[in-house]
């Protein structure tokens, strides 16, 4: 049975590439579910929640309920990251974002990942016994992955999209992601994982821009003994100038489109389905 879900993040309203996702995994599902992934608390908002499900309603899709909100199931990622943490391969991480940028800037050489330089692994040479003074201290600090111990732990990892065909996971090409803060207890990469696995999700519909994530993904996975679900990472929809579009570039929403008189068929004729 195919498994397919929408997994928005409640932080603005919907817009012409959330649809061409939710509306192609309804098409590809004999199941649909949906998630709110809502760990960003302080973006997310219950009125975005809310037209989250008027606007997949106006649409004309139905998903199975209960939805699952990863605000009420920390406890599920947390004991994921214990697991990991048991086995040796997270870190805590007390570098700021200043910090690294400024190691950054030092190296002549800092390795590159998809979307500029990557963390250069200074928490990951600390001591031990500092380690542990530091998080004892009460010291603000992130949890990583040491990628390089856990890929090779994992040994050779693939992944099977419907428009890339099989895919060599290379995880290192993301560097040590983080997997927790103190602020938020479990990032995108441990949370989506996590979930998918639990909501028995078998087929995984998101844009190109979330690619490389899938290599992560797919490590925690082997790691965590999770199943593996095959992916379609469709094509991002563009705005005028070329950019894709995003709810922070303030993206015309479903809700505008809606109000201007827009019909659900002129949006699925609006992104290709």
């Amino acid at each position: 049975m195919i498994v397919s879900r929408f997994a928005p993040s409640p932080t603005g309203y919907l817009h012409l590439g959330h649809a061409l996702s939710a509306l192609t995994a309804a098409k590809l599902a004999e199941r649909f579910v949906l998630r709110i992934e809502d760990i960003d608390t302080a973006r997310c908002r219950p009125m975005f929640e809310q037209a989250i499900c008027e606007d997949l309603a106006w649409l004309g899709l139905a998903w199975e309920t209960p939805v699952r909100r990863q605000s009420e199931h920390l406890a599920d990622y947390r004991a994921a990251l214990d697991r990991l943490a048991a086995r040796g391969l997270t870190y805590p991480c007390f570098c700021t974002r200043r910090q690294i940028q400024a190691e950054i800037a030092r190296s002549p050489s800092a390795p590159q990942g998809p979307d500029g330089p990557l963390y250069p692994g200074t928490c990951r040479a600390l001591d031990p016994a500092e380690r542990a003074r530091r998080t004892a201290a009460g010291e603000d600090h992130a949890i990583r992955l040491d990628v390089a111990r856990a890929a090779a732990l994992a040994g050779p990892l693939t992944w099977q999209d419907d428009l890339a065909g099989r895919v060599a996971a290379t995880p290192e090409r993301l560097g040590d992601v983080v997997l927790a803060r103190k602020e938020t207890p479990t990032s995108y990469h441990l949370a989506v994982s996590v979930d998918d696995a639990l909501q028995g999700v078998t087929l995984v519909v998101r844009g190109q821009d979330l690619f490389e994530a899938t290599h992560v993904h797919r490590l925690l996975q082997a790691l965590l003994d999770l199943p593996s679900p095959r992916y379609r990472h469709h094509r991002l929809l563009l705005d005028a100038s070329g950019r894709r579009l995003a709810k922070r570039d303030g993206a015309v929403t479903l809700r505008a489109l809606r109000a201007a008189g827009r019909t659900p068929a002129d949006i699925r004729r609006m992104v290709g389905l």
